[in-house]
């Protein structure tokens, strides 16, 4: 302990000079008039610029949330697992290979299909029934220069077996085109088989959501950041 040493006289011995130790107190800490004179921060704007990052973290959740199915997709089995024909399987056949790659043999028919186009694609697409059957769908990719009156669909597929009401954000919106094609209503539990998908075709949705996930993590340590009280 650093303090500092008094030289006395012993009570036993005058003669002899005795050493006592006393603490030095720790000089306590003084306030800097300057650090106090400093304006404070404006109020209304530390309050907008916390909200913004709110804002941004939520937003950020939110897309990487919408992407979930996406990502699951990307990172299920490249094996395809077998259903058959699709004109006779059940549902609860489809319900355990949801989000999963698929193979399986159908018959398509022409009543109540679709045909779209893509941004950034040279092909088109086409959401078909199988024939006999309004809750199974398949979408088909029409080559380039292939889309004519002798088109016809094929017979096999191996694919992406999902629920149309959660196809993810590329095909928002397709079972209301349906719906609005066809006149009726599809079946709350309408599958969508998504031809020549496969997991890895899924990538982006990963990288993607993993790029929104970062984003919201750096908007809450900003906000914490500004939240923290200076001691």
């Amino acid at each position: 302990m650093s303090g500092y040493v008094v030289v006395g006289v012993s009570r036993e011995n005058p003669s002899v000079p005795s050493r006592i130790h006393l603490a030095r107190a720790e000089p306590k800490d003084e306030i800097d008039l300057e650090l106090v004179a400093l304006p404070h921060p404006p109020r209304r704007r530390r309050t907008m610029t916390l909200l913004v990052f709110v804002l941004a973290a939520a937003s950020a959740l939110a897309m990487a949330f919408a992407l979930r199915y996406d990502v699951s997709y990307a990172c299920a089995r490249h094996a395809a697992a077998s259903l058959g024909d699709l004109r006779v399987v059940s549902a609860s056949a489809l319900a355990p290979r949801a989000n999963s790659l698929v193979h399986a043999d159908a018959l398509l028919g022409a009543a109540g299909g679709i045909r779209y186009e893509r941004l950034f694609s040279g092909d088109t697409f086409r959401a078909l029934p199988v024939a006999g059957r309004r809750d199974i769908w398949v979408e088909v990719r029409v080559p380039a220069g292939e889309e004519s009156g002798r088109w016809q669909p094929p017979r096999s597929f191996t694919g992406r077996l999902v629920r149309l009401d959660s196809a993810g954000l590329r095909r928002r919106g397709l079972a209301r085109a349906i719906e609005e094609a066809g006149g009726e209503r599809l079946p709350r539990d309408a599958w969508l088989l998504v031809e020549d998908e496969e997991p890895s075709d899924a990538m982006w949705a990963l990288v993607l959501a993993s790029t929104f996930v970062g984003f919201a993590l750096w908007n809450i340590a900003a906000i914490a950041k500004m939240l923290r009280r200076v001691g």
